[in-house]
């Protein structure tokens, strides 16, 4: 059986676009069922950056603010830029410039580091669902069984 990963903004679904063991359409989803890899990388004992992190990037990005993010994935404000600071740190740069608030407003947005690093990351995660598209698949469908063998 053949299967393709397809990337959905934050998601990414299993796809069987051949249809041959399963009865349904190519490309019908498996009763959207996702099976998707989000590798956690450790640089070095000082950086570790995984999909909480990414995605807290991804939210400054869309946002333009911090205190949005952080509400947007439900965290607090504090841990968020506590989560900003172990970036900065491990980097020795700043990966988020923020703006202070006044008559305009404050507000946030990724510096070239930032981008950079979630660029890098999301590249390598669709890099790796790619490569292991079958084996994921095949998770989907081992999953799949289970219900069967449940009705």
């Amino acid at each position: 059986m053949q299967s393709k990963l397809k990337q959905d903004k934050n998601k990414a679904a299993i796809t069987d676009v051949s249809g041959a063991q399963t009865g349904r359409k190519p490309g019908s989803k498996r009763r959207g069922e996702v099976a998707i890899i989000r590798p956690g990388i450790f640089i070095g004992n000082s950086i570790s950056i995984g999909p909480g992190k990414i995605e807290l990037l991804r939210q400054i990005a869309e946002l333009n603010s911090i205190s949005a993010a952080a509400r947007a994935l439900g965290m607090q404000y504090k841990n968020a830029w506590l989560v900003i600071e172990s970036l900065n740190q491990g980097f020795g740069k700043p990966v988020v410039a923020t703006v202070k608030g006044g008559k305009g407003g404050g507000g946030a947005q990724l510096t070239e580091l930032g981008s950079d690093i979630l660029a890098t990351y999301s590249s390598l995660e669709q890099r790796i669902n790619t490569a292991a598209s079958i084996e994921l698949a095949r998770l989907v469908q081992l999953a799949s069984l289970k219900e069967a063998d449940n009705s």
